[in-house]
């Protein structure tokens, strides 16, 4: 599979168009909007979201409900486009200040130096998280897939700024996060943290600061063997923490406990076996990928966020124009985005999932694809001297 997502952050829309989904697959339009909608809330977002009702407008691929195998179309539209028409109007633009002041941390000074502007707006405008509404248009659709196969993803927030509680993949109830992050503003698992996050929020508000965090991305039921050991770009560890890597500020992707792991020795993290009622593992250690495959157990990454680039009292900056050291450059943005990050982490979560599924299983119609499951499953069982 893939896809290919279009837009600015204040042009008419988001463009998707998604390639090589199997037939036969439930799709529910509310669920997509579902997605967008979670994506949207969170303490510490801007206006830009009160302004924002996103849902998808499918444009092709699906009929009846179904996917049809074809290249699946969505269009979600910016209602914050008509306060912006006289500005990115593809063809004219109207009494018009271009913007020359880079924002540290952003993408401004690299990409006007790259691609010759004199107008910086040319690079904000696509380098804004704006863009992942589309990727969790997307993620819907793997979701849809996974569904099939009973596989569930969930992401929380460990961390904003440094409250913090620790998260440990040896000792939790996946109901429990489930039901509690979902009615969460911070979707944090700790009431108490909580609470003391959203003053943080709040005094970096006041400030005209903003703030990081960390979130936990978890996949469950995911079978053995997704991925591949043989070369660089198959293994499944890369495929995901490139997918999140690429998600905007988050600046760093552990798959597992690797970094506390490597401060251990390796008798006490290395996870070691037993065979008990269809588990296998003491301990979740590695995140439940080894050597580059899924290894049976839920699936753990952990990112980090760095704090939003746009900040209401602006560091100082280079202006382009002038060639002169000034004052920073300020535009709308959030306080706080590790809540919304985590839901995009979701969507590219699944999507990596499911591709590299339908390559292990592959067919044109989802009951091929499940038919070549359900053998896998048992072979595996077997294999295992379990009950299938």
């Amino acid at each position: 599979m893939r896809f290919l997502t279009a837009g600015e952050s204040h042009g008419k829309g988001l463009l998707v168009i998604i390639e090589g989904v199997p037939a036969g697959i439930k799709i529910n339009k509310e669920d997509i909007d579902k997605e967008l909608r979670r994506r949207q809330r969170g303490y510490g977002r801007g206006k830009r979201m009160e302004i924002e009702k996103d849902m998808v407008e499918i444009i092709s691929g699906i009929r009846g409900g179904y996917t049809l195998g074809s290249p699946i179309g969505f269009l979600i539209k910016n209602r914050d486009w008509e306060n912006w028409k006289n500005v990115m109007d593809p063809e004219e633009i109207y009494d018009y200040v271009p913007v020359t002041k880079p924002r540290a941390g952003h993408a401004d000074f690299a990409g006007v130096i790259k691609y010759h502007f004199d107008d910086i707006r040319n690079i904000l405008e696509r380098a804004s998280a704006r863009e992942t509404s589309a990727r969790v248009a997307v993620g819907a659709i793997a979701k849809c897939i996974l569904r099939e196969f009973n596989i569930d993803i969930i992401s929380f927030v460990e961390g904003i700024g440094n409250i913090e509680s620790r998260f440990d993949i040896n000792n939790f109830s996946w109901d429990d996060i489930k039901n509690k992050v979902e009615n969460s503003e911070l979707r944090m698992i700790d009431d108490e943290l909580e609470e003391q996050a959203k003053k943080l929020i709040d005094e970096a508000k006041e400030t005209g600061d903003t703030l990081g965090g960390r979130f936990i991305l978890l996949a469950k039921n995911v079978p053995i063997g997704i991925g591949s050991h043989v070369h660089w770009d198959r293994r499944l560890d890369a495929l995901l923490a490139c997918a999140v890597m690429s998600i905007p500020s988050v600046k760093g992707v552990e798959i597992g406990e690797a970094f506390s792991s490597s401060r251990e020795r390796g008798s006490r993290v290395h996870d070691e076996f037993i065979n008990e009622n269809t588990r296998l593992r003491k301990t979740n250690y590695a995140g439940g990928i080894e050597g580059g495959m899924s290894n049976g157990e839920i699936i753990m990454i952990r990112a980090a966020v760095k704090p939003i680039p746009t900040l209401r009292k602006p560091l100082k900056t280079f202006d382009i124009k002038e060639k002169r050291i000034t004052e920073g450059y300020y535009e709308r943005s959030d306080v706080c985005v590790v809540p919304s990050a985590g839901v995009v982490g979701e969507a590219m979560m699944a999507w990596i999932i499911a591709d590299e599924l339908l390559k292990k299983f592959s067919g044109d119609h989802i009951e091929e694809i499940k038919l070549s499951y359900e053998n896998y499953k048992n072979y595996v069982y077997k294999r295992l001297g379990w009950k299938s």
